[in-house]
């Protein structure tokens, strides 16, 4: 079933979503994303439902194609001074403030949003395997978010960001059992998870 192009409400939407959300390390980063009206796309789609390569394609035609796009992030730090949820919101707001042109409604994926934006929203639960704006974000959220954490791979190489992008694998925990915690690890996360070793 392809999915929905607009809500409905009839004004700018601007659909919204992050990545990064459940890592042990790494910012989380989130997109904000307005489609021309009626835009047809087949290949969008929630961005955990597809492959690295599909997403790096639909990344560019989504940037391409986009009346206007904007991707911001909320680091590490941040996370453990005012918890991830309300970083993951920041960091929404963040991006929807970046658009080059001001959208009239906010299309949420999740339940839940907080924001000082003077822009009404609607949270639309899996909303990245509804809409079209919401699958926008969610695919240049997570595109972006693995180019950071490609980056900070080259840095701890020993992690395996490359592979794990930062997210409580067992490789990722055995590093941090192995070399400790590097300065991008999140503090408030449970980092000292005990692994059943097979």
């Amino acid at each position: 079933m392809s999915l929905l192009s607009n809500y409905g409400t009839g004004l700018i939407e601007a659909g919204c979503d992050e990545a990064g959300r459940g890592c042990l390390s790494g910012s989380v980063f989130a997109a904000a994303v307005i489609l021309p009206v009626d835009y047809k796309n087949d290949w969008l789609n929630d961005s955990k439902k597809l492959t690295a390569h599909q997403r790096e394609k639909l990344r560019i035609e989504i940037m391409n194609d986009a009346v206007a796009w904007s991707v911001a992030s909320c680091s590490h730090s941040e996370i453990d001074a005012i918890n991830i949820l309300k970083a993951s919101w920041l960091a929404m707001s963040r991006a929807v403030s970046g658009l080059k042109i001001t959208p009239e409604w906010l299309l949420i994926d999740g339940n839940r949003f907080k924001t000082e934006l003077a822009i009404p929203f609607t949270c639309i639960v899996k909303g990245d395997g509804k809409l079209m704006s919401i699958a926008a974000a969610s695919i240049l959220a997570k595109t972006f978010r693995d180019d950071y954490m490609l980056q900070l791979h080259h840095e701890f190489p020993q992690y395996g960001w490359d592979r794990n992008k930062g997210y409580p694998t067992e490789e990722h925990y055995k590093a941090i059992e192995l070399y400790g915690i590097t300065p991008y690890h999140r503090l408030t996360f449970n980092l000292n998870h005990q692994l059943k070793l097979f």
